[in-house]
């Protein structure tokens, strides 16, 4: 039984005390999602827990007793969506049997439909505009999410290269070429409009996958 229970009034219709419930066990979810829209609209800074509390429906002291502080607030927005997703792609590609430009595409994909076409997409403009003042920030984010995105992608390119279907490169490089187009699309999704152009995010990835194919194929087969 709920701790709360005995004290509800005899007059409380059927459901209510189990709607109560079921909403203090949703707030962390709730709160997070607050939280991620507020350091999206606002940045690190500007953001005030007091807000995040206001835009999830509940008061200030229910969000300190699961995020006693800003940071501890932003650190599990990352962990619940770009962390998570970033587990959901270790597992599809320690599982995948295909070949290794279908792994590269599957990944691709995979960051579109969890990060890149959702509200995380603004935390990269986050990050970047936010990482001199905010060190700290900056460096849980490399460790948490972009060292564990680049490495799910060098393990891609040099599946590719040992199986011969990719041409010896330089690895480290080609993952900063990989990525640069990714972080200008999410950029531009929460903050620009570039040039009036309207490639849809779809047609934009697959560009970039094909163009990064014929670049990583064998010299004999580049057109």
């Amino acid at each position: 039984m709920h701790p709360t229970a005995h004290h509800e009034p005899s007059s409380t219709a059927p459901g209510a005390a189990t709607t109560r419930r079921r909403r203090k066990d949703a707030r962390p979810s709730e709160l997070l999602a607050a939280g991620l829209e507020i350091f999206v609209d606002r940045g690190f800074a500007a953001t005030r827990l007091d807000d995040v509390a206001r835009r999830a429906g509940v008061a200030k002291g229910t969000l300190y007793l699961y995020f006693p502080s800003k940071e501890a607030l932003f650190q599990a927005v990352i962990e619940d969506g770009m962390v998570a997703a970033l587990l959901a792609a270790e597992e599809r590609m320690a599982a995948h049997r295909g070949s290794a430009a279908e792994l590269l595409h599957e990944l691709l994909l995979g960051w579109w439909q969890q990060i890149g076409s959702t509200a995380l997409a603004g935390v990269s403009k986050l990050i970047i505009s936010e990482a001199r003042n905010f060190p700290e920030i900056a460096d849980y984010y490399r460790d948490r999410v972009i060292a564990r995105g680049r490495a799910l992608l060098r393990q891609a390119l040099e599946r590719g290269i040992d199986s011969g279907e990719f041409r010896p490169l330089k690895v480290e490089a080609a993952i900063d070429v990989i990525i640069a187009p990714l972080l200008m699309l999410a950029i531009s999704r929460s903050s620009l409009r570039l040039c009036g152009q309207q490639v849809s995010p779809e047609d934009y990835l697959e560009t970039h996958f094909e163009l990064l194919l014929r670049g990583l194929g064998p010299a004999g087969e580049q057109a």
